[in-house]
């Protein structure tokens, strides 16, 4: 629970709001239950300028470990098709809508759990404090969880995505979440359709 009892990161937010201080101030947040199992929080990564911002569910179990996002399996997917879209990753701030590893134990393995609605709101104002302190042009929306967070619960990434839609100053762009890719009958099929969706964020430019 936070500082006041409620389910919500907003007390533990820094006065400053460039990325360094909300790092540092993160690394304490209490804003949800997910902070008492985890190892640590793993926060947002990249340039304070970046022309794309993209956004996960939450970290998984190595990225919970090393303490850094998009660091396993369904990172190097990301890699890959943020490469092959031709995104240059010195041009990316990469995070996730939820900061803390949220699992169940099976045995000695850590089995990755979807963070509830009520854990989405309670981690949103550390997105909105790195949307206001990065302003990226493109936002890419990997996944329901960040989709949620981002678009509201009302919009389908399967109807939605690959269309650019607007999102404050930036334009969003959702697409499916890498492991998805890692989970899917036919991967390179669900690749495809990943890195079509990452080539239309490539290709986008907001209006003037």
């Amino acid at each position: 629970m936070t500082k006041n009892g409620n389910n919500s990161a907003s007390p533990f937010l820094p006065d400053r709001h460039d990325l360094s201080s909300l790092r540092n101030a993160a690394a304490c947040c209490e804003g949800c239950d997910l902070y008492r199992d985890a190892t640590q929080t793993v926060f947002g990564e990249g340039p304070e300028r970046a022309r794309y911002m993209l956004v996960g569910e939450q970290p998984g179990d190595q990225e919970d470990r090393q303490g850094h996002p998009f660091v396993g399996p369904a990172g190097r997917i990301l890699d890959q098709g943020l490469e092959e879209a031709g995104i240059d990753r010195d041009e990316v701030y990469v995070t996730n809508a939820v900061k803390h590893f949220s699992f169940t134990n099976k045995g000695k393995r850590r089995i990755h759990q979807k963070p509830t609605a009520a854990e989405i709101d309670a981690c949103r104002p550390w997105l909105s404090a790195e949307l206001a302190a990065v302003r990226p042009e493109i936002v890419v929306v990997m996944g329901a969880t960040a989709a949620r967070a981002l678009l509201g619960r009302e919009f389908r990434v399967t109807k939605q995505r690959g269309e650019p839609v607007p999102m404050g100053d930036a334009l969003a762009v959702a697409t499916i979440h890498p492991s998805a890719v890692l989970r899917a009958p036919d991967r390179d099929a669900a690749y495809a359709g990943f890195l079509a969706d990452l080539r239309v964020a490539a290709d986008t430019r907001p209006a003037e």
